[in-house]
């Protein structure tokens, strides 16, 4: 069985509904052997969404290696933490060199957070003046943002310049809270952009609720939002597996179905959303 693909908004891609994380073992140093396991386990189960940052450790370079002729079969993302023009440029040469690629699929500007992030990024020799001249000259395909901090930051940012993605927190915790998938998706929406949903499952943390036996019913809230896939880090080819399984069978929730899941994480809502690994 096939996994599902969704458009990625206005990019005109069709991407798999769940896409490989660069974090989970990805994001460390030493692990070659897992992480080319991991990445190899999740081209041959289908997936075609694959994702790094420039922050994220080794992840990169376990790309590069991985990938070889495979990588034209993929839609290949990184991101880069930069907030001037000069620092970005040098992050997109190193993720280029890293992951053994001549272009990006999708480039993002990472974790805005703050107001000045984003004076950094949008003022006189700021970074988006890199993202900007990356997808001119080809070096990326399409350029979007990503934020997880606060969803005030991130819906400006989407109003000041013409992104093709955004990337944001999409879980049952964040009802409770200022809600990413309430203050940024409609306005992602309205601009036809492409929304990758993360910490679906609160960064592993979902685990450690005591109720919930098994990850499947957050992976099908994320995706019962308009999002057009969801990016998981795993551990091992067996939570690869796992997940795939669950996106291969994935229903959507009933309006009702997603409020009783938020209604029962509420408790646990704080501990979910505050947690740092």
């Amino acid at each position: 069985m096939a996994i599902p693909k969704r458009k990625l908004g206005k990019t005109g891609v069709e991407v798999t509904i769940l896409g490989l994380g660069g974090e989970g073992v990805l994001r460390t140093y030493g692990h070659e052997k897992e992480s080319y396991t991991v990445i190899h386990r999740a081209l041959d189960l289908g997936i075609n969404y694959f994702e790094s940052a420039r922050a994220y450790s080794g992840s990169e370079s376990y790309y590069g290696l991985a990938l070889g002729e495979r990588r034209r079969d993929i839609f290949l993302t990184s991101k880069s933490h930069a907030r001037d023009k000069a620092g970005a440029l040098r992050h997109l040469q190193e993720t280029l060199k890293n992951m053994k690629t001549d272009h990006l699929d999708l480039w993002q500007v990472h974790d805005v957070r703050t107001e000045a992030d984003m004076a950094g990024i949008f003022g006189p020799g700021g970074a988006i003046e890199a993202f900007a001249a990356a997808k001119e000259t080809g070096l990326t395909r399409f350029v979007g943002v990503t934020g997880h901090h606060d969803p005030i930051i991130l819906r400006r940012c989407i109003e000041m310049y013409d992104f093709d993605t955004v990337l944001l927190p999409v879980n049952p915790a964040e009802p409770a809270f200022s809600s990413f998938m309430d203050i940024v998706m409609p306005v992602a929406r309205e601009k036809g952009m492409g929304i990758i949903g993360m910490k679906v499952y609160f960064r592993g943390m979902a685990a450690k609720v005591p109720e919930f036996l098994s990850m499947e019913p957050f992976f099908r809230y994320a995706l019962s939002w308009p999002v057009s896939t969801v990016v998981v880090g795993c551990d091992t080819p067996q939570q690869m597996e796992e997940n795939v399984n669950f996106a291969r069978t994935f229903q959507p929730m009933s309006p009702e179905e997603m409020k009783d899941l938020a209604d029962r994480i509420a408790p646990y809502a704080k501990q979910l959303m505050y947690y740092k690994p």
